[in-house]
């Protein structure tokens, strides 16, 4: 049974572990929520390994990039695909939210409001608060976006230092190594951990309060399937010529497990794991572009974020114009750079956005009762985006290996 057990690929493995729990949930209510800690273990074995995993990996990518043209060059490829797709997400959320008028015919059940941050979104403050006063702090309390400046810079030096810097660049490279097996382990426990979340999800939610928003939730599955068949397969397609359907097997234990922790950074170990062995991405490209997509690239938060701001503005009665939805559209794009990829973090997102065209905050309350249902599909598509620029800059670059992408 044990011998069959491991003939059976990983994905299938997971996928059976998220159909089991959320049926173990459904059916046993609290009774399942005993299979919460399987969960929990997972969840902190997977932010055990964010840290190092970034850090490391991000100066071992860019230490074997001593080119620094080519270093320039997959940064800015990278950076403006990531700023480019999350510009087409959010117009894409306004558009299904237009059309499918989810907050049409809806009753408003809860005047309860929600405490929110009162603080504006300012471009410069979040862009002085990458650079850390203090780098072992920002290690130890998990800020990734100083975490990722820090390793960049360090990684810079390590090429500028030159033959003195080798010694600690093949430190870094091994570390690499060390940490992919490390990864390699906790993958494994992957289809038990799946299986626990699924439970507690299934189980404190149940079907009452997914009917009672049904429409909502169905527009923002529909709209991140939709982003990732038509804008990410377009764009494989048209930069790549590679083969659709194996892309998104090769991803699939990634989205699953970003669908069930709804945290980017959570799922790049599995994210990193998938690009390299599945989808024949080297490395050095994968060790950069997916760290910095974990944080910047929040294209299934920007597309939630259309969605509920037209939900927020049809519930209330208030006419959006043009230039609102320039502003949502800027705003939501300013404000994923600067947004963790972390559970809940799409919802403080949401009251910035709010906040910039005067809707009511009123309505993340009820947005809040089904943001962990929300948060799942837009998770899913940010780390299939992710997935999709490391194949994309690992074509152009020629650090991609097909014959890994063809057995996927």
């Amino acid at each position: 049974m044990l011998i069959l057990y491991k003939k059976i690929p990983l994905w299938q493995k997971i996928f059976c572990g998220l159909i089991l729990g959320l049926i173990v949930g459904l059916i046993f209510k609290e009774d399942a929520l005993i299979f919460k800690p399987l969960g929990t273990l997972f969840l902190n074995l997977i932010k055990m390994l964010i840290v190092p995993l970034i850090f490391v990996t991000l100066i071992s990518g860019i230490t074997s990039m001593d080119d620094l043209s080519k270093m320039k060059r997959v940064g800015l490829k990278t950076f403006f695909i990531y700023i480019g797709t999350t510009s087409i997400a959010i117009s894409i959320g306004l558009l299904f939210g237009y059309v499918f008028k989810p907050g049409v015919d809806v009753a408003i059940s809860s005047q309860e409001s929600i405490k929110t941050s009162n603080e504006a979104l300012n471009v410069v403050d979040t862009l002085l608060n990458i650079i850390s006063t203090n780098p072992v702090a920002s290690l130890a309390e998990g800020n990734i976006l100083q975490i990722i400046f820090f390793a960049i810079l360090l990684g810079l030096s390590i090429n500028l230092a030159g033959q003195k810097g080798k010694i600690v660049a093949n430190f870094f490279n091994s570390f690499s190594e060390v940490m992919f097996k490390m990864t390699d382990i906790v993958i494994s426990f992957a289809p038990i951990g799946v299986f626990g979340l699924m439970c507690t999800v299934s189980a404190s939610y149940g079907v009452d309060l997914l009917f009672g928003l049904l429409k909502i939730i169905v527009c923002v599955y529909i709209a991140c399937i939709f982003h990732c068949i038509v804008v990410y397969g377009g764009v494989i397609s048209l930069f790549s010529k590679l083969n659709l359907f194996t892309f998104f097997k090769g991803i699939l234990p990634a989205q699953i497990v970003a669908f069930t922790t709804t945290s980017s950074s959570g799922a790049l170990p599995i994210t990193t794991n998938n690009v390299v062995e599945n989808l024949g991405v080297s490395k050095s490209i994968a060790s950069f572009v997916l760290p910095l997509g974990s944080t910047i690239n929040m294209d299934g938060t920007a597309i939630y974020q259309g969605i509920c701001v037209m939900f927020i503005a049809q519930l209330f009665g208030v006419e959006l114009t043009f230039a609102n939805m320039l502003t949502i559209i800027l705003t939501s794009t300013l404000a994923s750079i600067g947004t963790a990829g972390v559970p809940g973090a799409g919802l403080i997102m949401l009251t910035l956005v709010l906040t910039s065209v005067g809707l009511p905050l009123e309505g993340v309350a009820i947005i809040a009762g089904i943001d962990r249902i929300l948060d799942m599909a837009r998770t899913a598509t940010n780390v299939t985006g992710d997935a999709m620029v490391s194949v994309v800059i690992a074509k152009s670059e020629s650090e991609f290996d097909e014959r890994i992408y063809v057995k996927a």
